[in-house]
């Protein structure tokens, strides 16, 4: 006989419940996790990354992508850092990996892939829990929690809790921007598929299936920018509808047109005129359109074209933006591309920030969210939205809910309480806040700072990048120590150090930028773009050393492979003094063949 009932049902209990494993949750979980909260993270998907994912293969950008000193730190250049080092080639499936390695195994991370969140139970204005489905299991899995997040990008628990929000554009009046439509009215960005393709020796033909748009002229094509193989620094984002649909109910209907379009696309590039692509092969065209934009929730704050343009800083700021207002018309591939008609753009001067109270609903007590569906107008999404951005958010909420779990309070009352200690938290897990300044800790500002080459005060202002013309590090020489020394012993528990991991990108050969440029998209025989190197001036080997009683010195911590920016350890130690000592760079140690200068650039080292 066989078995009738093969779906089963599981109940779990977290502190914070989070929804949608793009980069947004997925730093989110990370966060919470590492601040010692419980974590249930629930993703609609088989891997973790959103739109980078190998599912979609769109590349990282932020603010840092459009003024480098702005590049974003904490866990997303942890990241980073590790996929330049561990894929070198930018390969998407490697990137999957890296996202899962650290989120499956974090400790208190649960992690439930391939479950979609179907229902929520609510008491008056908190969401008790959630419910979703896991396919590959046949398991409904049904998570309590403290707190929740959605990072879902569509907002799913909003029609699930009532929680109010917004779709589509705001006519000039409602928020008074300039840049705002005459009309209120519900269209949106569109949704994109990528292409992905590489350059052969050899001449490769080109049959598209019987479904695709034929596309004989450039014209015929909306004289769209399709030089995506001669160019750098761009891709296939203009195949792009949905716009004049609805984002998340038509979605199935919208990918089977852009489907028709992308391989009409390619087929315009291999068969319909010269552009030089005989030889080149395709090896990727997405079934799961890239979304951009459905439902944003409404926070206790909106921020607005007049913020991100102005460079608002608020004085709940807990992440920033840099992004450019990219404004992309609902009308997407149907538009005329001439001189960029599709897209609605103005570049920004300076960083705006993001507040807290445009990260939690307004009418749902226990309810946060970040990445695609903060509180924001339509044109001030049209710059937050962006990956790296997102994924900062996340990492923002997460360290809130962990915190507002230890103290009791929810997101309100902690945005109305413990704001600065949100902000202290944030920066000491080195997430820049612009117009904020991180505190060094007293132990280290009670010590006597000594170095044996150069001025090292830098090490204790609190600002631990270089940023508006001003370097705001130390730079030595390796092998001579920087010395914290005390009037009598101490108790030294752990170290903090930020080293040099080059937010400029000024010395990483090849295209550093998040996951790729379209190097990773079209591997040019011509162009050594195929592998991208590890900043060079990233400290490497260096050692944390005590002095004992007797006048020796003993080593607590030291490491031959350091290949991140924020380096915390404990050491446990009862001392007159600690001394770090930078031995090698990337940089330098290739100059004997192991891997430049021997000058080390570091921005932060204390002891606590």
């Amino acid at each position: 006989m066989n078995e009738r009932n093969t779906i089963r049902k599981q109940e779990h209990e977290v502190d914070f419940c989070v929804i949608g494993g793009g980069l947004a949750g997925t730093l989110a979980a990370i966060a919470a996790a590492r601040h010692g909260a419980k974590v249930a993270l629930i993703q609609d998907r088989p891997m973790l990354g959103g739109n980078s994912s190998s599912e979609i293969r769109m590349w990282v950008s932020g603010a840092g992508s459009r003024v480098r000193h702005l590049q974003e730190t904490g866990i997303m250049e942890e990241i980073l850092l590790e996929n330049m080092y561990r894929n070198p080639t930018r390969n998407f499936s490697v990137w999957d990996s890296i996202l899962y390695e650290k989120v499956r195994f974090e400790p208190n991370i649960s992690l439930f892939l391939n479950c979609t969140c179907c229902d929520a139970e609510m008491n008056k204005d908190r969401i008790v829990s959630v419910t979703g489905f896991q396919l590959t299991t046949y398991t409904w899995h049904t998570v309590k929690a403290k707190l929740f997040a959605d990072c879902s990008g569509d907002s799913i628990l909003a029609d699930l809790t009532g929680a109010e929000y917004m779709v589509g554009r705001e006519s000039k009046e409602v928020f008074g921007e300039s840049m705002a439509a005459d009309v209120t009215d519900r269209k949106t960005m569109g949704m994109s598929l990528m292409i992905q393709a590489h350059e052969t020796d050899h001449p490769v033909p080109f049959t598209p299936p019987a479904f695709a748009y034929t596309f004989a002229t450039d014209e015929d094509m909306k004289n769209k920018p399709h030089d995506c193989l001669s160019k750098i620094n761009t891709n296939f984002y203009w195949i792009e509808l949905g716009g004049e649909q609805d984002s998340i109910h038509d979605t199935e209907e919208i990918r089977d047109e852009l489907l028709k379009i992308a391989f009409g696309v390619w087929d315009h590039i291999k068969n319909q005129g010269d552009h030089g692509a005989e030889n080149w092969e395709l090896d990727f065209i997405g079934f799961l359109p890239g979304k951009r934009e459905s439902r944003r929730y409404v926070g206790d704050v909106i921020l607005t074209q007049d913020d991100v343009i102005g460079a608002r800083r608020f004085p709940d700021a807990v992440a920033y933006g840099g992004w450019q207002i990219d404004n992309h018309l609902p009308g997407g591939f149907r538009m005329s591309g001439k001189d960029g008609a599709h897209l609605q753009k103005v570049r920004l001067n300076e960083p705006y920030t993001i507040p807290f109270r445009a990260l939690y609903s307004k009418n749902i007590d226990n309810l946060l969210f970040a990445g695609r569906n903060i509180s924001t107008s339509h044109l001030a999404f049209a710059s937050v939205r962006v990956m790296a951005t997102c994924g900062i958010m996340g990492q923002a909420i997460g360290t809130a809910a962990a915190l507002a779990v230890r103290k009791g309070f929810l997101p309100r009352e902690l945005g109305e309480n413990c704001i600065g200690e949100l902000q202290d938290i944030l920066m000491e897990d080195d997430c820049f806040l612009p117009g904020f300044t991180r505190k060094p800790s007293a132990l280290a500002s009670e010590a006597m700072l000594e170095a044996d080459y150069g001025d090292a005060t830098n090490l204790l202002n609190g600002i631990d990048r270089k940023i508006w013309g001003r370097d705001n590090g130390y730079f030595g020489i390796c092998n001579r120590p920087i010395t914290y020394r005390f009037d009598k012993k101490k108790q030294v528990r752990s170290f903090r150090l930020v080293t040099d991991s080059d937010l400029d990108r000024e010395f990483v050969e090849g295209n550093p930028d998040g996951l790729n440029i379209s190097a990773v998209l079209f591997r040019r025989r011509d162009y050594n773009f195929t592998t991208f190197g590890f900043p060079k001036c990233m400290l490497k080997s260096f050692s944390v050393e005590v002095l004992e009683d007797d006048g020796t010195w003993r080593r607590v911590y030291h490491t031959d492979d350091n290949r991140q920016r924020l380096i915390r350890a404990e050491i446990h130690a009862e001392t007159t003094a600690v001394r770090l000592i930078p031995h090698s760079t990337y940089f330098s140690e290739s100059l004997w063949n192991t891997y430049g200068s021997a000058e080390a650039h570091i921005f932060a080292f204390e002891v606590r």
